[in-house]
């Protein structure tokens, strides 16, 4: 079979033949791959810089997609940490890590949704309790990943979303926020400050510098405000003021692989399954034939989803 394979740490994959998977255990099922989305994360499994990374190659990256069953069905699929990855043109899927689509369901845009709009969507409703009427930031929300946070907060119940980012273009298009402000601007201590929630994809000094404004911005230090860490764009550590931790009721949570269980996840994928194919969020998704995988991992900026389609 064809599949886009990692030689090389850091290396853009390749379409290659490839061997057929067998299967190992009763519960998986070779599938044939309809859609597979090219993530971030799925960048950071590539290069081996991911946390969960096993330092294995050759290696097909992939970490979820849209495949075809053996009983005819279309299913979402969630894979484990391995190096049998969703790119190929079949891959080992574990049935219980799947789920049925809807009727009338868009592979593609499925593969392209389902894993950036998981991040908020989880860390709302399994990682905080969340609320009908908080107001949430997202921090990082001129990426995918943020921009999709924005509109699933929204459908969640945010009573108010300000969206924060760098591209002023990418900010000017998120309809769905109450208030946007560029990253570093003043204002973000001012329009933020009374924020229940903060969705932050960024981390590093950005997110130090964001957590120094809205804390000492509040008005009622008592208020709670959960700062949910999903991703680390912006670098792997920040200089978290230990005063910010002192002078305002903030809680500081992850949410990802092992802060949630994969059952937690699980649960949750019908319902953002039923949403997207409804239309309840915006997606702008290309579909890329795995023969020209290699130069789909070099659009770098893409605005659009990238997905692979064997």
């Amino acid at each position: 079979m064809r599949a886009a394979v990692v030689t090389s740490f850091g290396t853009p994959p390749s379409c290659q033949d490839f061997p057929v998977p067998v299967p190992g255990a009763p519960s998986q099922e070779l599938v044939e791959v309809v859609a597979a989305g090219l993530h971030p994360r799925v960048r950071s499994q590539a290069a081996g810089s991911h946390y969960t990374s096993s330092d294995e190659l050759p290696l097909v990256p992939g970490i979820d997609g849209v495949g075809r069953f053996a009983d005819g069905t279309l299913r979402y699929f969630v894979l484990p940490d391995t190096t049998m990855g969703a790119m190929a043109e079949r891959t080992l899927v574990d049935v219980r890590r799947s789920v049925v689509l809807p009727e009338g369901t868009d592979p593609v845009v499925i593969a392209a949704a389902m894993n950036p709009a998981m991040s908020s969507w989880v860390a709302l409703r399994r990682r905080i309790s969340f609320e009908a009427g908080q107001s949430v930031l997202v921090l990082g929300a001129t990426g995918n990943a943020g921009r999709l946070a924005v509109e699933v907060a929204k459908h969640l119940g945010a009573g108010r979303v300000i969206a924060a980012g760098r591209r002023a273009d990418r900010l000017a298009a998120l309809s769905s926020a109450d208030v946007t402000v560029s990253l570093g601007d003043e204002r973000l201590g001012e329009v933020a400050a009374e924020v229940d929630v903060v969705i932050d994809y960024l981390w590093g000094e950005p997110t130090a510098e964001a957590m120094r404004a809205v804390v000492t911005g509040r008005s009622d230090r008592d208020r709670p405000l959960s700062w949910i860490e999903v991703g680390s764009v912006a670098g792997p550590t920040a200089a978290i003021p230990s005063a910010a931790l002192r002078a305002a009721r903030l809680q500081i949570v992850g949410s990802g692989q092992g802060s949630v269980p994969t059952r937690d996840i699980l649960a949750e994928l019908p319902a953002l399954a039923e949403v997207i194919t409804a239309g309840g969020l915006q997606i702008d998704a290309r579909a890329v034939p795995l023969a020209e995988v290699e130069a789909a991992w070099k659009e770098t900026d893409a605005s659009q989803r990238l997905v692979i389609t064997p």
